[in-house]
């Protein structure tokens, strides 16, 4: 893909946001649609793979603020395929897309600041800087165990990358790209305007300072190809639901030299039958009889992955009173467990028949001047 076509192309209507569109709103956008083309979701499906990577491809600028906003200002500025001069000149000078967004975003080098920096440039000429590889958005979804332990998992992903067949150079197999006579490999020409002496793209070699004579067959002479691989990444270990995590160098490889980018992979956990989670602190409700919670009990008390706890119940114990095990919870960032929270639920039996019939009609006799409610109608009376 050449520059001009990087700058042409629409990547709002790509995602399908207006060009006002929070970063918000263009990320819930894309994970919308990523999810819905991604090649694993659609085996063999070669219209939802393209359309999933013109989706990162747009998604690669937009949710980048610098890049986004250098994106904006050359779509305004080159609308019309040139920039025209300001004072008494009125000539038009076209530039070289490829190398507008070339610079490493966390370098400082290039992009549209080295444009504009050598319009008016007696002596520099623009070199290409290493850009720094794309950021990558993935999902994984945990088992409850795994989320509070810990895993390794595999994921696939797909990204931009340097063609394997030329190896980046864009040149066919068994050649190799020739210097640029015109620019001698700089990239960039000088000619004076008046007082003027203006620096501006090499039109012969488009701002790369090579030429390729003969075409990768596979990336077309771009360098760049999409890329899957699969790897085995570790999502520490307690680890929350929807939780982003960024893995800094794991994401597309870059150009030039630049640095990889990172990867960042939002987890999903499935929900546990038994235990739920608060913070570092597991949580759990277990049963207990009446006759536990009015005489108190010891009662024992699963917890995740490991051997039941014994908890001393204690008289009088009122229903939904929440105990502590400690350090039977989820793992820490240092390594230390939280606790798991035991809330007990007193049941009620459906039918009593029997000698535990007598006991409880022999209970409710012993207690008839125990009104529960008495204290709540003496507060209804006062207020």
């Amino acid at each position: 893909m050449s520059g001009k076509d990087f700058v042409e192309k629409d990547y709002y209507k790509v995602l399908g946001v207006p060009k006002d569109a929070t970063a918000t709103e263009i990320k819930k956008t894309y994970r919308k649609l990523a999810r819905e083309f991604h090649p694993d979701a659609n085996k063999g499906d070669a219209k939802a793979e393209e359309r999933f990577k013109d989706i990162s491809e747009a998604y690669d600028v937009l949710s980048d603020e610098k890049r986004r906003k250098e994106y904006d200002e050359a779509r305004t500025l080159f609308a019309n395929g040139g920039f025209r001069t300001g004072g008494t000149g009125t000539g038009s000078y076209s530039f070289d897309f490829g190398d507008l967004f070339s610079g490493n975003q966390g370098s400082g080098g290039g992009g549209l600041g080295d444009v504009f920096g050598g319009l008016f440039n007696r002596t520099g000429t623009r070199q290409a800087q290493p850009r720094r590889g794309a950021d990558v958005e993935t999902e994984v979804t945990l088992s409850f165990e795994e989320a509070v332990d810990g895993a390794t998992v595999p994921l696939r992903m797909t990204s931009q990358a340097p063609c394997r067949v030329c190896n980046g150079t864009g040149a066919k197999s068994g050649t190799t790209p020739r210097v640029c006579p015109t620019c001698v490999g700089a990239g960039t020409v000088s000619r004076g305007q008046g007082a003027f002496a203006l620096s501006e793209p090499c039109k012969d070699c488009r701002g790369r300072g090579m030429i390729v004579d003969d075409p990768c067959t596979d990336c077309h002479g771009s360098g760049r190809a999409s890329s899957a691989r699969t790897m085995q990444v570790r999502i520490p270990a307690g680890v929350q639901g929807d939780q982003r995590i960024r893995l800094k160098g794991k994401g597309a490889q870059g150009e030039r030299g630049g640095q990889p980018g990172d990867l960042y992979v939002t987890v999903h956990v499935d929900p546990h039958p038994v235990f739920g989670r608060k913070g570092d602190n597991l949580t759990v409700t277990v049963p207990v009889t009446f006759p536990e919670a009015a005489l108190g009990a010891t009662i024992e008390v699963p917890t995740l992955g490991g051997p039941a706890v014994k908890l001393k119940l204690p008289p009088g114990s009122a229903n939904g009173l929440t105990m502590r095990a400690r350090g039977k919870g989820a793992t820490r960032k240092d390594g230390t467990r939280g606790d798991l929270l035991v809330t007990v639920e007193v049941v009620v039996p459906q039918h009593v028949t029997g000698d535990a019939l007598n006991a409880l009609e022999q209970y409710r006799e012993a207690t008839v001047s125990d009104d529960p409610r008495a204290a709540l109608f003496r507060a209804a009376e006062g207020a």
